[in-house]
């Protein structure tokens, strides 16, 4: 029993003067709650909407301003043809489009039947179904709004799912699961294990040699890039033959992508473990560094659109973010590098500072 407590006595004692992982297990619960209390949101908001209005007047001056005075929209475009939206879909820049027909107030004056189109983007099912329920609940306010000043009107919406007209939820998860794999064998194996050879001492050896920090981090990574990429090409031949989601793009694009996420993430786990002295401050430090803002903070599974804007600014340094846009772009939309140039400069940069980051912290080890 004495030899128990002994035990015990001593793990505290090396909790407590171990400060990163005092740290780490005070500050980790509080992240934990702060992340999953904001982030977890069902519903949507500031959907990024465009209004098809070829013939403007009151009658379609008053409904477009319905959209604009709900918090559920934000209207960014006013076209007055429906010719750019399948680049504005594909480009992101839009997810919803209200296409109105050019006689939409004559028809409303004689008490005809008017028509409205409504196109969300179904990419992510779920937000597919809640924009087109609130354009249709907005529609359907402004049809009793007139009915209820002594207008006999009909407004029939029509409704259009684009590249997920199914809304199969395979078809969000699974593009995100290859972020979130990539993430667990690139990020979090490689925290772990350049520092378990830093507990053994191995590292040590390598540090003095005459290889440049920059030649061990290449040595150490090379195996986990390989495995990394055999684990995009099984993941992606899964989801076609298993869960039959679709590869509307190009497949070497896809693959060139995943490559470079994986590098990112490497970059991620080894700047982890050149800044950790143990397994267990390396371990919970990739997962809160890496796992959870991948699955809370990237668009895996919540809308981001949805957050508070201190999670939203936050997301924009989350690698998984962005990758997620990229598979869902080429998987989902079809779409090429003209539409994913900028996430993928995006991903570079944030490779190119890590690299330079980890490279420096082993440097200044070495010294």
């Amino acid at each position: 029993m004495s030899a128990f407590r002994g035990l015990l006595r001593k793990e505290a004692l090396h909790i407590l003067r171990d400060r990163r992982t005092l740290a780490v297990v005070i500050f980790m619960p509080i992240l934990q709650v702060i992340l999953f209390g904001y982030a977890i949101r069902t519903d949507i908001s500031r959907i990024r909407l465009a209004i098809v209005d070829p013939s403007p007047d009151a009658a379609t001056i008053e409904l477009r301003n319905r959209f604009t005075a709900t918090d559920a929209f934000r209207v960014v475009r006013v076209l007055p043809s429906a010719g750019t939206l399948d680049r504005l879909f594909a480009s992101g820049a839009i997810q919803e489009a209200i296409v109105l027909d050019g006689d939409f107030a004559n028809r409303l004056a004689r008490g005809l039947t008017a028509r409205v189109l409504v196109v969300a983007d179904a990419s992510e099912p779920n937000s597919g179904s809640a924009m087109e329920s609130y354009a249709l609940a907005v529609i359907q306010g402004y049809e009793r709004d007139i009915a209820a000043r002594g207008g006999a009107v009909r407004i029939v919406p029509e409704a259009r799912m684009r590249f997920n007209p199914t809304r199969a939820s395979a078809n969000l998860f699974v593009p995100g699961l290859i972020a979130f794999v990539l993430t667990i064998i690139s990020a979090l194996m490689t925290a772990i294990s350049l520092t378990r050879e830093k507990e053994t001492g191995t590292m040590e050896i390598l540090l003095v040699s005459p290889l440049k920090p920059l030649e061990i981090i290449v040595g150490k990574v090379l195996a986990y890039l390989v495995i990394g990429f055999v684990s995009v090409l099984l993941v992606v031949a899964e989801a076609r033959l298993v869960f039959a989601v679709p590869l509307r793009g190009s497949l070497m694009l896809l693959l060139g992508e995943g490559v470079l996420y994986i590098l990112t993430s490497l970059s991620l786990g080894i700047l982890i473990s050149s800044r950790t002295s143990s397994q267990r401050v390396a371990m919970i430090g990739a997962l809160a560094g890496t796992m959870l803002p991948t699955i809370l903070l990237s668009g895996f599974i919540f809308p981001i659109e949805s957050m508070p804007w201190p999670l939203r600014a936050i997301a924009n340094v989350v690698p998984a973010k962005w990758f997620i846009v990229i598979a869902r772009g080429v998987m989902l939309k079809g779409v090429g590098l003209e539409y994913l140039w900028p996430q993928t400069l995006i991903l570079l940069g944030m490779t190119v500072l890590l690299v330079a980051a980890a490279t420096r912290s082993f440097r200044i080890r070495l010294a």
